[in-house]
């Protein structure tokens, strides 16, 4: 029966994904299609146009995530769907308007109806969202949560996981919280369908997997070191022995080449287009304190060099304590709390990647107090420094401003490890969705609650006291 049901979603997904693409399909020609009877008609120039619009658009969903229901919120999906969608739209009308040019249509080139752009932008967003939320109600609708357990090693780690669990409450419900080393921990396994491992010796962990794929349990664990490395990997036979094998990693000259010339093309067109928000920036923070405009601050590159990242001001001047912000700071101006919000204050380093000190998709250069700290805690931090520091990276547009800097090793070491030409120019892409997540992506740290094993309530201890939403 189970079977059937997952047989049933993964088709009832798939006929969704048809209808939307059609569906937009469908509204881009029909109205354009107007203005251009030819559209309607069986020939070449069509023929291109449309496979434009349906190659385009499938790459560019991929990039973004695509139509992902039963995996994400209705929400990101609408994020993702309408970027791929208006950006797919943008280069089929450019075309449009490149093919009209013309004896028998314009005699020069023209962008021609943009209003009708405009109406197909707004009825393809209508129809995204539609098609989001009406297609995870009706997979939510097919079979209920998957009933896990959260297996981990303290109060602290529980306070970590759980409440990212929660935040997906159509797909998971926590029934069971246990430590790893609970005489009952099998028993509770054999009781869910999904387990969650958080912060488990390896050991111990190793041994919990094999048992979640003996019983056939869906599995979750937090990346270590091994993993990453892993990752990097690949599966060799030496004459009859299978073994992983594992090669130290370095970008090959080819690969230097393409992605200093990225660089620099990136930074010189960003640095033209957003002129214009760099000027009214430097004015607005000139005139609300009349304090410096820019703010340079020692940062760590490639293989630990220093360099002085420059930034928009967004603290008052006396108050610029080298301290990473946290929730409610008063350090941070009116002003500031915008550039924030929208990551606009990092602008300005669109001249550190000029200057050859920053890339645009690596790991975000931390403060050297910051570095210190965490590689006390974590020795392998360090690791980050094999590339040079970026302005976007894995870190940036899957985690937040206060991520643990754990998972953002492992982001950051997972896209090391995965290095290629193709994810740089795919992250490049995927960082328009951070200006859509602005109010999440830029969470200041906040204290984290503690969790009891098989409680249902967080107790006392964190000191920011929130109401917890049931499974």
């Amino acid at each position: 029966m189970h079977h059937m049901i997952k047989k049933m979603k993964r088709t009832v997904v798939f006929v969704l994904k048809l209808a939307l693409f059609a569906s937009l399909f469908a509204i881009f020609f029909g109205i354009f299609g107007i203005h251009n009877p030819w559209l309607f008609n069986l020939s070449r120039t069509t023929g291109v146009t449309m496979v434009t619009f349906v190659v385009l658009g499938i790459a560019l969903m991929s990039v973004y995530g695509g139509y992902a229901v039963g995996a994400q919120k209705s929400k990101p999906i609408v994020h993702s769907m309408a970027l791929a969608t208006v950006m797919t739209d943008l280069v089929t009308h450019l075309q449009l308007s490149i093919m009209n040019t013309s004896e028998k249509n314009n005699a020069h080139f023209v962008y021609e109806t943009p209003h009708l752009l405009l109406l197909v932008m707004v009825l393809q967003v209508l129809v995204i969202v539609f098609f989001a939320y009406f297609g995870n109600y009706v997979y939510f609708s097919l079979e209920p949560p998957e009933k896990c357990c959260v297996i981990s090693s303290s109060r602290q780690s529980l306070g970590s996981v759980i409440p990212k669990i929660n935040r997906f409450q159509k797909q998971y419900e926590v029934r069971h919280t246990v430590r790893y080393d609970d005489k009952n921990v099998l028993n509770v396994i054999q009781e869910c369908d999904t387990v969650f491992l958080y912060d488990v010796p390896l050991k111990e962990r190793n041994d919990l997997i094999s048992f979640c794929y003996q019983t056939q349990k869906n599995i979750y664990y937090n990346f270590e070191t091994i993993d990453v490395v892993s990752q990097g990997a690949r599966y060799v036979t030496l004459d009859d022995k299978s073994l992983v094998m594992y090669t130290a990693k370095d970008l090959t000259m080819e690969q230097r080449i393409v992605k200093r010339l990225t660089d620099l093309a990136v930074a010189i067109v960003g640095l033209v287009l957003a002129s214009p928000i760099m000027l009214a920036c430097a004015i607005a923070i000139k005139l609300e304190d009349h304090g410096k405009v820019m703010y340079k601050q020692k940062r760590l590159t490639k293989y630990g060099r220093v360099f002085e990242v420059y930034k928009f001001r967004t603290m008052k001047e006396q108050n610029s304590i080298h301290k990473s912000v946290t929730a409610g700071d008063d350090r941070i101006t009116r002003v500031g709390r915008v550039l924030r919000k929208f990551r606009i204050d990092e602008l300005p380093q669109l001249i550190n990647i000029l200057n050859g000190d920053m890339t645009v998709v690596g790991p975000r250069p931390e403060m050297l107090e910051n570095v210190e700290k965490y590689t006390e805690e974590l020795p392998e931090f360090s690791y980050r420094l094999r590339m040079k520091a970026g302005l976007t990276g894995l870190a940036q547009i899957s985690g937040k401003y206060n991520t643990s800097p754990k998972d953002k090793l492992v982001m950051d070491l997972m896209y090391i490890e995965n290095y290629s030409i193709w994810q740089d120019f795919k992250l490049i892409f995927q960082t328009i969705t951070v200006f859509l997540k602005a109010s999440e992506s830029t969470e200041a740290f906040g204290k984290e609650e503690l969790y009891d094993f098989d409680a249902d309530q967080p107790k006392a201890g964190g000191t920011e006291k929130k109401e917890r939403k049931g499974p």
